[in-house]
């Protein structure tokens, strides 16, 4: 659910702006305004699982975020769509992470794997699932129904979840309200930083104020969490080469499918004159083949490790996006598309599962939360790294954005060779 709201509006959004009047600038902000809240308040998200309960967050945030979809669809205006939207954002930030934490310590051994290989599909297949639904519901109904879908999964999720999981120990002591108060601003100030870079460019003047905030807050933020006794993001979880490679895979990773997909929607329906629902289904063999692959992952990754099978997936969404950007304008999807599509979708689904399991190893169930919001935060900001430098690079055409999306995926390639070890099966 959390996934597919990242994008399910974004096919919706010439809809949303016919009927609420809001302008280009405007209905950018229905999808920044989620985009900031969440990637703003991830690293509190995952630690306040860690110190109140981990299901009690979890629940609490998918009832959250269930109120702000409903408040979506009802939105009688653009001022009132962008505020549900933050709120969404926000209750986000507090259950994605805590969804898992709870898999780290519900589960262990080949429970584990087989648990992780479930949640790393519906995360990585939740972006392209959303195309396909928002040009559905859109076409179908309207575009009020790309939030009332959320309604009815959410008050079953909320008591399925209260009533089925555990609730995790919660870790007594004070909270780090200073740690998190710098998280908050370091964080928000740095999503903000690449969306408006990818609006305005990068010499304007509030991209040099966020630039310079987010330096400020996040530096602040670091020195806090060296001396604090019970951080919000506890530093040590970066002396573990093989978690912090992970992190830093995951970002670039992310950056590129993220910047890529989030292009293709416009591709899509722009130059090749495709409607809403005609794009969405287009993704539909990027979502099957993530499904395909993610299902051989956790019999692979017990006897090859993470590193063979991240380094093949990075392989195949560079290729799958190379050879994207090496297409002509008004390609034939079946004789063009089609294969980097399976491409990019086998990729991702080969990479995020070893890269989740990966995060969580050695890690204590005390930080179990902590290092999910590190990692949902690596993934978030990295969409937003990508989605920026995508739309600077779109004055180039298909083919510069494709490459820039290429380039990422091959920056992650890189990083594995270089930095992640190869640890025992």
């Amino acid at each position: 659910m959390i996934g597919i709201d990242t994008s399910v509006v974004t096919i919706a959004l010439p809809d949303i702006g016919r009927e609420t009047g809001l302008s280009t600038g405007g209905l950018a902000w229905v999808f920044n305004a989620y985009m900031i809240a969440f990637g703003g308040l991830l690293l509190l998200g995952g630690r306040a699982g860690d110190v109140f309960g981990r299901r009690r967050v979890f629940v609490g945030g998918i009832a959250a975020f269930t109120l702000a979809s409903l408040l979506g669809g009802c939105a009688p205006g653009g001022g009132a769509l962008v505020a549900a939207r933050a709120f969404q954002g926000l209750a986000a930030a507090f259950c994605a992470p805590s969804g898992m934490a709870l898999i780290a310590a519900l589960f262990d051994g080949p429970a584990r794997v087989r648990a992780l290989s479930l949640f790393s599909a519906v995360t990585g297949v939740g972006g392209a699932l959303g195309m396909v639904l928002g040009g559905v519901l859109t076409e179908a109904a309207s575009w009020r129904w790309v939030f009332f879908v959320n309604v009815p999964v959410g008050a079953v999720l909320a008591v399925l979840a209260a009533r089925v999981l555990a609730e995790t120990p919660r870790r007594p002591g004070r909270f780090d309200a200073a740690g998190a108060l710098g998280s908050v601003a370091g964080m928000t100030a740095l999503v903000y930083l690449f969306i408006r870079a990818g609006d305005a460019g990068w010499s304007d003047a509030r991209v040099a104020v966020a630039a310079a905030a987010a330096v400020l807050a996040l530096g602040a933020f670091v020195l806090v969490e060296r001396r604090a006794a019970q951080p919000v993001v506890p530093l040590g979880l970066f002396r573990d080469r093989n978690r912090t490679a992970a992190y830093l895979v995951q970002f670039l990773l992310i950056a590129g499918l993220f910047g890529g997909n989030f292009f293709l929607t416009q591709y899509l329906q722009d130059t090749l004159g495709y409607g809403p629902l005609r794009a969405g289904a287009a993704f539909l063999p990027i979502v099957l083949a993530q499904f395909a692959v993610v299902r051989t992952v956790p019999r692979l990754l017990p006897r090859l490790g993470a590193k063979p099978l991240v380094a093949a997936g990075s392989l195949l969404v560079a290729a799958g996006f190379a050879w994207l950007a090496l297409l002509p304008d008004h390609a034939g999807y079946a004789t063009g598309l089609l294969v980097p599509f399976a491409l990019i979708g086998g990729g991702a689904g080969m990479s995020v599962m070893p890269l989740n399991a990966e995060i969580l190893a050695r890690v204590e169930p005390t930080e179990a939360g902590a290092a999910s919001g590190v990692s949902q935060a690596m993934l978030w900001s990295g969409g937003a790294v990508g989605s920026a430098v995508v739309v600077t690079a779109q004055s180039g055409g298909a083919t510069a954005v494709f490459t820039v999306a290429a380039g990422f995926a091959a920056a992650a390639l890189l990083m594995v060779a270089a930095v992640l070890r190869r640890a025992a099966a």
